[in-house]
């Protein structure tokens, strides 16, 4: 009797495992790659290769950013590159709230780490086969900082996922 009810409960899991990993999942591409020492010098571009997306389907691109208590601003600006296969740039100068009005961090999570999924290009269609370059800058300055904040700290990862959009 306990030898079937452990089999029982083993196949269970296997298919409930089965059928989690059946699913088929919107997302094209999700890398995370972590800042050394939590402290992201302005010169250091954070890079992602992209192979072989759908030339048909729209997606979403997303920038992760996930921070600590030791970020100490309210917002987060970011200079993105899209290089496409055939070589044609795409420069954007980017600025994300991390904190509500009150100091409160946007970002999910329980702990001091907060993750912001951040929309970069919405309904966009890679129409080249090939390899997308995107790379990711900080460019976050203080209140009368011209050089930037150089480095800045408590930023502990920068992600890129790509989602296709659902019909």
């Amino acid at each position: 009797m306990q030898t079937q009810i452990k089999i029982h409960k083993r196949l269970s899991l296997i298919a409930v495992t089965f059928l989690l990993l059946s699913c088929s999942s919107n997302v094209v591409f999700d890398q995370y790659i972590p800042i050394e020492d939590q402290q992201w010098h302005s010169e250091k571009e954070i890079g992602f290769m992209v192979n072989n997306l759908d030339t048909i389907s729209a997606n979403n691109v997303f920038i992760t950013i996930r921070n600590n208590k030791n970020y100490e601003f309210s917002s987060l600006f970011l200079i993105a590159k899209l290089e496409l296969p055939n070589g044609y740039k795409v420069i954007d100068t980017l600025e994300y709230e991390m904190t509500d009005a009150s100091g409160n961090w946007l970002g999910s999570g329980f702990t001091d780490l907060k993750e912001n999924k951040l929309f970069y290009k919405e309904n966009v269609v890679f129409s080249e086969m090939g390899t997308y370059k995107f790379s990711i800058q900080q460019a976050t300055r203080g209140i009368d900082d011209i050089l930037g904040k150089n480095p800045l700290e408590g930023i502990t990862d920068v992600g890129l996922s790509i989602e296709k959009i659902q019909k």
